[in-house]
């Protein structure tokens, strides 16, 4: 998924955070990821915020992976809501979100998932920016 990356550290970087994402574990911010992984988390940090790497091609390359792999018969527009505690995480507003049943503070991610009958593969996603 990521061979599209030109730097060998980028990849090396990309795969440590992906398998930060994968883990078990409630918050999947920067430092508890870098903690479960035994890595420094400024070294996360510096690949979603300031490595240059064009995130279309990875996700281009994770769908076309999907549809080899799941054979989709149909593709699914979903939205899920990430309740939050205060303002500072980016696109919180208060807004109803379907997943939480009420309006509150949260995000609302959108995604689309290739799917058939016995299983789904997220390909693309992003916050809803109200």
């Amino acid at each position: 998924m990521l061979g599209c990356l030109a730097r060998s550290d980028q990849r090396a970087t990309g795969e440590l955070y992906l398998r930060g994402l994968l883990t078990d574990g409630r918050r999947k911010s920067m430092q508890p990821m870098a903690e479960r992984l035994g890595v420094d988390h400024q070294r996360l940090q510096q690949f979603v915020t300031s490595s240059t790497w064009d995130f279309t091609a990875v996700r281009r390359r994770l769908s076309s992976w999907a549809a080899q792999a799941i054979g989709p018969r149909a593709y699914v527009i979903d939205d899920t809501g990430f309740p939050k505690d205060g303002p500072a995480s980016a696109c919180v507003a208060w807004q109803y979100s379907g997943t939480l049943g009420k309006t509150a503070n949260c995000q609302i991610g959108v995604s689309v998932h290739a799917v058939n009958d016995t299983c789904s593969a997220a390909v693309d996603w992003r916050l809803f920016c109200p």
